[in-house]
């Protein structure tokens, strides 16, 4: 049995989402093909993901010069639990499948900061004399991604920028990454839009056997 962590990183309904409705069909599929498989999923917009700011960076250094937990402001021993039960989610994960639209050519505000409750030195990566290396390997990752636009075929002179940093994310500590599934195109051709998450139903069904 393997545990899947399913990231939902969009503020839309399920159903509005279009990259969301891709990957509703896609966990479907997944749920009938490893039924023995454990689901988590985590809402990145509901989660109340910690932000890395003043406060938790000055934790931190008191913490590491001696300073008690329990003498910490409550307000920010709370962040740095949470922070510390998303970590260890991610950590305790064997699979993943991201789930994200490209806003302004990045990624959502609150799918960085929940990136950042993931690279951590220590736990996810490490640093060696020869560079950073990746603890998570042995892992998968899948990438569905929604655009209006189409960046993924050299049909635009803009590349898209979210995509690429979420597989290097991936990548730095040490999860593959498989062919991301894009879900693109709907703003440019409306009349398209079921041939289009028809399209990436089918290609994100036929990353399961590879996940």
């Amino acid at each position: 049995m393997a545990k899947l962590l399913f990231i939902k990183a969009s503020p839309l309904p399920d159903d509005v989402s279009r990259s969301m409705v891709v990957a509703t069909a896609f966990l479907e599929k997944y749920k009938q093909e490893n039924p023995n498989d454990e689901i988590e999923r985590i809402d990145v917009y509901t989660e109340d993901i910690p932000l890395i700011d003043g406060a938790f960076l000055a934790a931190g250094n008191a913490l590491r010069e001696g300073k008690a937990f329990a003498d910490l402001d409550p307000k920010v021993q709370a962040q740095l639990t949470k922070f510390e039960a998303l970590t260890k989610q991610f950590m305790d994960a064997d699979k993943y499948v991201i789930v994200s639209p490209l806003w302004n050519l990045g990624i959502p505000p609150m799918l960085k900061a929940y990136f950042d409750t993931v690279v951590v030195a220590g736990k996810t990566f490490r640093y060696t004399e020869t560079g950073p290396e990746g603890l998570l390997k042995g892992k998968k990752a899948l990438q569905i991604h929604g655009s209006g636009g189409v960046y993924s075929t050299g049909d635009s002179d803009l590349e898209t920028h979210g995509e690429p940093y979420i597989n290097t994310i991936m990548n730095f500590i040490g999860v593959e990454t498989l062919p991301t599934v894009f879900v693109e195109g709907v703003d440019y051709d409306p009349t398209r839009k079921d041939e289009i998450l028809n399209a990436a139903i089918e290609d994100s069904i036929r990353r399961i056997t590879m996940l």
